[in-house]
């Protein structure tokens, strides 16, 4: 008996291609603009490699890995990078002063309408520049994407966000007062050892009951996710900055204020676009960082990734710097409208 033939894919069978062709080819006139505003502004675009010693040392940030075999039949582990961030800061200190990369990128553990375990990062970097300056650079490409798209609003699931007017900022610990009633300023420590039974009371009174064994982290994230962010972006892209520096292992301190750091994170109708560092470059308080982060991973998930010693070596050389990452899948589902970011990615994973 013949075999009856397979459902057709759900990207490339005709019917399902042509709707999403409009948003595809909205996808590449953003390219091309974002490209072109780099290029007005000096901008070197780098192509780093995928393959990577390691995928990165954030704690719940989980890799692809796989095996290098030389001709001898040696191995060695490898990963997919989750971001071209270290190779870009490689290229810092190698002396490249303004650098932005437009890279597919690989995260484990992530998949859902936001999310796709490869997508494309837009990543770029200012050497000797304030990461303050970086809100301009986002809000000016956000406005090129709805150009491009031919949009006067972002949106997703009934929410809209002007991506032409003015950012506004505000700080996380502002956030969370304001929309969580939480005072998290005074939960902070400069060294690291934050408050967490006076975060678990807060976030108690703020109607989310904290698991025994959650850290500090863990509550941090809970109320973030489920009391802050669903506010954030509406009517327009907020900037949330100041992140503590318990939650930013890449990021320098604010000076003077050991406890928070130089992060912010933008958004747009609720969802997170782009995250942003005044780039540490102390080698040793990096490497104790993705110490820590890696035992939490440990802790967490069972497994944690090589550090790479040849990006802490290159920190020793590169120069002060600010970059940020944005996700560029998801801004152009936003200009497009789209309701889930596999609408906008060319070719998405078919399991």
């Amino acid at each position: 008996m013949e075999k009856p033939s397979p459902p057709p894919s759900r990207w490339w069978s005709r019917h399902a291609y042509a709707d999403r062709r409009p948003l595809l080819h909205a996808r590449a006139r953003t390219f091309a603009k974002w490209r072109n505003w780099f290029a007005d502004r000096d901008f070197l675009e780098v192509d780093t490699a995928a393959l990577q010693v390691s995928p990165g040392n954030e704690a719940h940030i989980a890799g692809f890995a796989t095996q290098f075999v030389g001709p001898g039949g040696d191995s060695r582990p490898l990963y997919l990078h989750s971001s071209p961030e270290f190779a870009c800061k490689k290229l810092l200190a190698a002396g490249e002063p303004r650098i932005f990369s437009l890279a597919h990128v690989y995260r484990n553990r992530e998949r859902g309408p936001l999310h796709h375990p490869e997508f494309t990062m837009l990543e770029w970097y200012r050497a000797g520049e304030p990461y303050g300056a970086l809100a301009g650079d986002l809000a000016a490409l956000c406005a090129g994407a709805a150009e491009a798209a031919g949009s006067a609003l972002f949106s997703h699931r009934g929410r809209t966000a002007d991506p032409f007017a003015e950012p506004e900022r505000i700080t996380v610990c502002e956030a969370f007062a304001r929309y969580a009633r939480v005072d998290l300023a005074r939960t902070l420590s400069r060294d690291g050892e934050n408050d967490r039974g006076a975060l678990a009371g807060m976030a108690q009174a703020a109607g989310l009951m904290p698991a025994p064994d959650d850290s500090w982290s863990d509550i941090f994230s809970k109320l973030l996710s489920a009391r802050v962010e669903p506010h954030l972006g509406e009517g327009r892209i907020v900037i949330l900055d100041e992140y503590p520096a318990s939650e930013a292992a890449l990021a320098r301190r604010v000076d003077g204020r050991g406890e928070v750091s130089e992060r912010f994170e933008a958004y747009a109708c609720g969802v997170e676009i782009a995250n942003a560092f005044g780039e540490l470059t102390d080698p040793d308080e990096q490497r104790r960082r993705f110490v820590d982060e890696m035992a939490q991973m440990l802790a967490v998930y069972g497994e944690a990734y090589p550090i790479d010693e040849d990006f802490l070596a290159a920190l020793a050389h590169m120069p002060p710097a600010s970059g940020i990452a944005m996700g560029a899948d998801r801004v152009v589902m936003l200009a497009t409208g789209a309701e889930h970011v596999e609408r906008v990615i060319w070719t998405p994973l078919d399991v």
